[in-house]
């Protein structure tokens, strides 16, 4: 059974449509660097980055909970630096302005759209 993930305030298990890289890069329209922290099995996550693809921006996205172990910690410790109670999603622009959850709106304004 997956583990219990924490997702957009709400604690979840999805044990369907869970995807199997653990992040990436994709290529895009520059706006600086965007990074979203998310988990595979979070819904809002899958939201947050189908959006980022549908604007066509350039950015990363890391499934923290598909890292391994020194990975993961790492991760986290970068989320925690903008969102002390590490939820997800949280993206990240320009390694100054984060966005917590999916909210479309403030998200396309920090992107400039």
């Amino acid at each position: 059974m997956q583990p219990i993930e924490f997702c957009q305030g709400v604690y979840i298990v999805n044990i369907f449509n869970q995807d199997t890289d653990k992040g990436k890069h994709v290529s895009g329209i520059d706006r600086g660097k965007v990074v979203m922290y998310g988990l595979s099995t979070c819904v809002w996550c899958k939201k947050t980055k189908k959006l980022l693809t549908d604007l066509g921006v350039d950015f990363e996205y890391v499934f923290v909970d598909l890292l391994e172990e020194e990975e993961e910690n790492n991760a986290i410790k970068q989320v925690s630096r903008f969102n002390p109670s590490i939820s997800f999603p949280t993206t990240i622009i320009n390694d100054e302005k984060a966005i917590v959850g999916f909210k479309e709106k403030q998200i396309r304004e920090a992107l400039g759209f």
